[in-house]
């Protein structure tokens, strides 16, 4: 047993020298490869194929030189046999600064849940650029292929260098992209790269179609695209300059035709001023007595009562026109409460405003200070209106274009790309500049306005008698509500070109409903002064249809519920609205009739007026103009229920400016019919209204793009500039219809300028 002991030693001694050797850190357990593959060393232009699988996975290493004032980008090719989902191929790619991932099969989901499996995929890897600080790099790419699956999934890969990664200026590229192989393009100098990728379907670039269930759809994993793209200059300096300073130009001009005008009629005023000879005559050539209606006192209860010398309706003058002296506007002592002057003579305003011929001495009683204050409410209201709304919005679109920027997506705004000229963080700066018409004719129409106010409160304080006692009677604050109107409408139709989409085209149209309510109570105020809607309600009745707009935009696309009950809405309304027309706003429901007598008288009268006996309608002209204005209004509502449009916030507008030119028709037919005279300024502007509108809207019918359908489909209406080599077609539009909008508003500021020296008495109301 002597050797015993050497043996045990002997054992022990591997465990000794593992215990005096130096510790180490344990090595992980590498993965298995396929020794066929390489881990290091992998050649570009080569095809590279194996398997992977749970248990397997390859590293492949590209490594390359770049110098500087050189870009090599690289494309990397994977394709798998394999069709199963559940255990794709993975591939993963690392650069110095950048990790890349995707799957083969990949996956897109196309519409009604349809999905399309590609088998092919490829990418462009971002290069790293070699500057001549840092000299030249050495480039190396990891391309890391495994998958889960437990049998295995074959691939190929195959790693290239991209010849012409980068665009030049007017020299065209061709290639091709896929769905499953988007291409990616680099421009030197400027710093900014283009994406181009290629939809599955026709949906995304042609909207909806029609597909069968059985229907083969494998053509949809072939598709490919040939793309040719050219690089061209941007325009010069001189160009914005040039388009800028036209701009400017063409509106001052009319600032200066305003001022000639002006001049001439300064001119005239002190010729007949010396001569004497301003306002001899009422128009007819004799000067006729006027036999007023008696009103002691505002409150008096003989309101409307008739002097008994007079026997011709023709022959009434309003005693708080010639009996009250004249004060100014200013005055502190009228109050908001005091605006209805006549609270305790609601009988004889029954009496006054159902007569068969009214003329506007019976409608112009209340005093001039406090309907003038009431209607510069319109003015104040509206500038807290537009403050309010116009900021939110303004912050919105800068929100869209910095989205637009930063992630440089072109599918979010529909611009027209053929003429969309970009400064400084805008897109598209001309469809901004047109707007500038707007802005600065609304404000020489506000000092067009400022000019006749100033003049007609020094007539006032001269106690002048044409200025207290004949023509219209001088309200001034629709007409500044007018003007601001307009100038908001050129703002906020830039705030939206900003980013043009279907969300933002309600910001465009939301002070086009206000212009068009505006001059509709401007032109009912001119011979109603004393039974107009108040602000208040004007401009809540503004809101309500602004509200009504942005639910048509959320759900008026395919809902036909909002539709029904919309053209049920519209017809109440328009009939509710005729009812106090036509009867002068004297029209009562008594509400505290329980028992629903009242549709049982109405029914009576409705049966012995119209069945039984065929009577003729009391006031024939407003019969006419109501039950045209109500078969326009029922075929809107008609229209909208059965073809239901899309562009809801049109399909609004469309009925406003209709209703509008109907009573603006209706109200210069009465006018001629009234052997009323048309000046010729009026005249003139009402020519320019109708040329210029009709050439604003032949440009705006160009449709240059449209969010309707799909940014692909709006880019197939895209043209080319035609003004300039800097304004598109809409940007024309946006110049004539700022003209068109101004001549429209001197209309209604000059069409009566006639009746100046006709005595109220005398003017009818219609």
């Amino acid at each position: 047993m002597r050797g015993c002991p050497l043996l045990v030693l002997l054992c022990a001694l591997p465990w000794l020298l593992r215990a005096v050797a130096p510790e180490r850190p344990a090595q992980p357990l590498a993965r298995r490869r396929d020794p066929r593959d390489p881990a290091r060393g992998a050649d570009f232009d080569r095809v590279y194929s194996g398997v992977v699988s749970l248990s397997t996975e390859n590293i492949y290493s590209f490594n390359y030189t770049s110098q500087p004032g050189q870009v090599n980008a690289v494309r990397v090719y994977v394709n798998s046999s394999s069709e199963n989902l559940d255990y794709p191929v993975l591939v993963v790619v690392r650069q110095q600064k950048e990790v890349l991932s995707w799957q083969v099969p990949l996956l897109f989901q196309g519409l009604y849940q349809r999905s399309y499996n590609y088998q092919e995929v490829s990418r462009t890897l971002c290069p790293s650029e070699a500057t001549n600080e840092t000299g030249p790099l050495e480039q190396l790419i990891f391309v890391d292929i495994a998958s889960m699956a437990p049998l295995g999934a074959q691939y190929k890969l195959l790693v290239t260098k991209i010849k012409h990664f980068q665009l030049q200026t007017n020299v065209a590229f061709h290639f091709t992209a896929s769905p499953s192989q988007p291409q990616k393009k680099d421009f030197p100098g400027e710093q900014f790269f283009v994406v181009f990728v290629i939809k599955p379907e026709d949906y995304a670039c042609g909207g909806s179609f029609f597909i069968q269930e059985k229907e083969n759809r494998t053509w949809n994993l072939q598709r490919t695209k040939n793309l040719k793209v050219t690089i061209v200059p941007s325009i010069k300096e001189s160009v914005f300059v040039k388009s800028i300073l036209l701009s400017f130009l063409i509106f001052f001009s009319f600032y200066l035709g305003c001022l000639l005008i002006a001049f001439v009629h300064y001119i005239r005023f002190q010729r007949k001023s010396i001569n004497g000879s301003f306002g001899s005559n009422d128009g007819s050539g004799s000067m006729p007595v006027s036999h007023p209606i008696a009103a002691s006192t505002p409150e008096g209860s003989n309101y409307g009562a008739i002097d008994e010398s007079s026997s011709s309706p023709g022959r009434q003058m309003s005693s708080s026109d010639g009996g009250q002296p004249c004060q100014s506007d200013t005055d502190s002592s009228v109050e908001e409460s005091d605006f209805d002057t006549m609270p305790d003579i609601e009988s004889d305003k029954n009496v006054i405003r159902t007569k068969m011929f009214l003329y506007l001495s019976d409608l112009s009683r209340k005093d001039r200070r406090i309907v003038s204050k009431k209607y510069k409410i319109y003015f104040w209201n509206i500038i807290t209106i537009a403050v309010f709304y116009a900021l939110p919005v303004i912050q919105l679109v800068i929100t869209y274009q910095t989205v637009v920027n930063v992630t440089g997506n072109q599918d979010i705004c529909y611009y027209n790309f053929l003429c969309a000229h970009p400064l400084g963080v805008l897109s598209a700066f001309n469809n901004i500049l047109s707007n500038l018409g707007h802005v600065l004719l609304g404000f020489l129409f506000l000092l067009i306005v400022l000019r006749r106010d100033i003049l007609h409160r020094r007539a006032l304080e001269a106690k002048d008698i044409f200025a207290m006692e004949y023509g219209i009677p001088k309200h001034f604050g629709l007409f500044y509500a007018m003007g601001i109107a307009l100038m908001m409408e050129g703002v906020l139709s830039a705030c939206y070109h900003v980013c043009p989409n279907y969300s933002n085209f309600q910001f465009d149209t939301s002070f086009m409903y206000m212009i068009a309510g505006l001059c509709m109570l401007k032109l009912y105020q001119t011979r109603h002064p004393d039974i107009n809607a108040s602000a208040y309600a004007a401009y809540a009745s503004f809101a309500l249809v602004i509200t009504i707009t942005v639910l048509g935009v959320v759900f008026g696309k395919n809902d036909v519920w909002f539709w029904v009950i919309f053209s049920v809405i519209h017809i109440l309304a328009s009939l509710a609205l005729s009812t106090q027309i036509y009867y002068m706003g004297r029209f009562k429901i008594d509400v505290s009739d329980t028992d629903l007598g009242i549709f049982r008288r109405a029914a009576m009268v409705f049966y012995t007026d119209c069945m039984q006996q065929c009577s003729r309608p009391l006031y024939m002209d407003r019969m006419v103009l109501l039950i045209v204005g109500n078969l326009v209004n029922w075929s809107f509502a008609l229209f909208g229920l059965i073809y239901r449009p899309r562009d809801f916030a049109s399909y609004m507008l469309g009925i406003f400016i209709c209703n509008l030119l109907l009573y603006l028709a209706f109200y210069i037919i009465m006018k001629l019919r009234s052997s009323e005279k048309v000046l010729p300024i009026p005249l003139f502007c009402i020519i320019a209204t109708a040329v210029v509108w009709a050439a604003a809207l032949y440009f705006f019918f160009q449709n240059l793009s449209s969010w309707e359908g799909t940014p692909a489909e709006s880019r197939e209406k895209n043209r080319e500039c035609v003004l300039l080599d800097f304004f598109d077609d809409h940007d024309v539009w946006h110049f004539l219809s700022a003209a068109a909008l101004f001549f429209s508003f001197l209309v209604l500021l000059t069409l009566d300028d006639d009746l100046d020296v006709v005595r109220r008495d005398q003017i009818p109301v219609f």
